[in-house]
């Protein structure tokens, strides 16, 4: 967002088809006469309120659009919808235009928007006696106070007569909310989700950056800037300590370590450095790297231990798979659980007699209520959700980050050793094979940096923003997928197969071995039809 002194000028500049070369549509909610009333009442105000600068007659957003975009809507629809969604959420009028760059690589929307609203009728101030103006256009009490040494009203200078209009305002106050910080971010969120609920492909989805969260922000370089080439530099920097953040995820590094590191060697030196030495932005990357260094310290330790563990719990399972067998004995493991068992829940409540249910069970079934009482109601089987349903495809980019992660973690093992080696070197050797071994780590050091920026292009080109709010997703999923397994498998248990299968083994128990009566009868019927085919 930025302000407009001159906001007239600004609408022509962003309008005209002469000093834009590729000017797809300029939508307007009201006439340019709006705009000359609006710029007048602001040079008004800001000339009564005595304060220096200059007048902010409008505000402007300049909103990036998807490359897509263009293949896929209308310009002038497009920025229609635009234009109109912002007016209906915040009642104020707009002038907005469609550009592209020269490069075609830039498709976006100048949305220049009133800070004031037009009155539904105007307010006019009428002067009870002849009120007197100099040529500042301030109001002083006595005609002497505009005259020149001849007794003339001096030239600017100007008398309202009793009865005239003296003032009259068209437009509200400024809202104080469209000048707020809060603001832009309250549109970019807006924005944001209109861009999403448009935009076909998930991976041009666009997201509001977090500025205090664990990552560090880009700039942009504007055309022109002479401090691009700092801004560059700043810039590989800070994707430096954002490729560090994705691996130590990765790598198990708790979020709330990442951010203490971030604001002990990052956040709180930037503001010491700012005390101390004043505004010196190329200090900011000996900052930045510092704290690269630190949390690559960290991200060691963690899969150092990481591993570790592993080893030893391999040793472990192995030594308990060996041993076992000769002992000749099962260990069971009973859970404990500070809730009731159930049936044991049950045998502690004092038993209640009822009569009348003894009185109803006396009484001979019917076949209705037999069938009902036999016939248990199988509640639905429990249905996966959208967020279990993508734990495998989350699983195969878990995988795939893991994968990266340790080919890192063994590219830093071969820098260490080389390291080590060229560190050890001693008399003549120190000559020879110091320049060799160096050229060695150089290159290996470059590997690693391209292993890390791909490790955070794996989650971006599956239409994550980064590493973290890829595994928030996957840590979601897992355990909604969790839950479903279980759930499923305790309705298997209860009402699936194992329950079909009991009930046919009891169908199949009762033919071998059918009742006394059921036998009896079966026997008479055989020689009743054997009496018939002898007849």
């Amino acid at each position: 967002m930025s302000k407009l002194p001159d906001v007239r000028g600004r609408i022509t500049y962003i309008s005209s088809h002469a000093k834009q070369e590729d000017l797809y549509a300029v939508y307007e909610t009201a006439d340019r006469h709006y705009w000359t009333e609006l710029a007048k009442c602001n040079q008004q105000e800001f000339e009564k309120s005595g304060t220096e600068g200059k007048c902010i007659e409008a505000r402007e957003f300049i909103i990036a659009l998807p490359e897509s975009f263009p293949n896929l809507y209308e310009p002038d629809k497009l920025l229609q919808l635009f234009t109109d969604r912002f007016k209906e959420k915040y009642g104020v009028e707009c002038v907005s235009a469609l550009h592209h760059n020269k490069r075609k690589t830039n498709y976006h929307i100048h949305l220049i928007f009133s800070e004031r609203k037009l009155l539904p009728e105007p307010i006019e101030k009428t002067a009870t006696r002849n009120m007197f103006y100099d040529e500042n256009g301030r109001h002083v009490r006595t005609k002497k106070e505009i005259l020149d040494e001849n007794g003339n009203v001096r030239k600017g200078c100007k008398i309202v007569k009793k009865g005239e209009v003296y003032e009259r305002n068209l437009f509200t106050a400024k809202n104080k909310l469209l000048k707020q910080e809060d603001f832009v971010d309250e549109v970019k969120h807006f924005y944001t989700d209109l861009i999403n609920l448009l935009v076909k492909d998930d991976k041009e989805k666009l997201h509001v950056f977090d500025s205090s969260g664990l990552y560090l922000a880009t700039k942009k370089i504007g055309k022109n800037n002479p401090k691009a080439e700092q801004i560059q530099t700043d810039n590989e920097m800070r994707m430096r300590w954002n490729c560090e953040v994705g691996r130590a995820i990765v790598s198990g590094v708790s979020e709330m370590e990442i951010q203490q590191i971030k604001k002990k060697y990052i956040t709180d030196r930037i503001r010491e450095s700012v005390d101390i030495f004043g505004s010196q932005p190329e200090r900011l990357e000996s900052i930045i790297m510092t704290a690269v260094t630190v949390l690559a310290l960290l991200i060691s330790k963690v899969l150092d231990k990481a591993r570790e563990l592993s080893a030893k719990f391999f040793e472990k399972e192995t030594v308990q798979t060996v041993a076992e067998p000769s002992e000749g004995r099962t260990v069971q493991i009973i859970p404990q659980t500070d809730k009731v068992p159930k049936q044991e829940h049950n045998l502690l409540e004092e038993p209640t007699i009822d009569l009348s249910a003894q009185k109803r069970e006396l009484q001979p079934k019917t076949k209705a209520q037999t069938t009902e009482r036999e016939t248990p109601k199988i509640p639905p089987k429990p249905v996966m959700s959208a967020e279990a349903a993508a734990y495998p495809k989350l699983l195969k980019i878990y995988k795939e980050l893991n994968r990266q992660n340790g080919s890192i973690f063994d590219a830093e093992r071969e820098r260490n050793g080389l390291e080590l080696e060229r560190d050890s070197l001693k008399g003549l050797a120190k000559l020879t094979k110091k320049g060799e071994l160096q050229s060695r780590i150089d290159r290996k050091n470059e590997e690693i940096d391209i292993l890390k920026v791909g490790l955070s292009g794996i989650a971006k080109s599956y239409g994550y923003q980064n590493v973290q709010k890829f595994y928030a997703t996957y840590h979601k999923s897992y355990s909604a997928y969790a839950d479903y397994r279980e759930q499923a498998a305790d309705w298997e248990k209860a009402y699936g197969k194992g329950r079909h299968r009991q009930n046919k083994e009891s169908v199949l128990e009762r033919l071998k071995n059918p009742p006394k009566k059921a036998a009896d009868y079966q026997q008479q019927k055989t020689v009743k039809s054997k009496g018939r085919r002898a007849r």
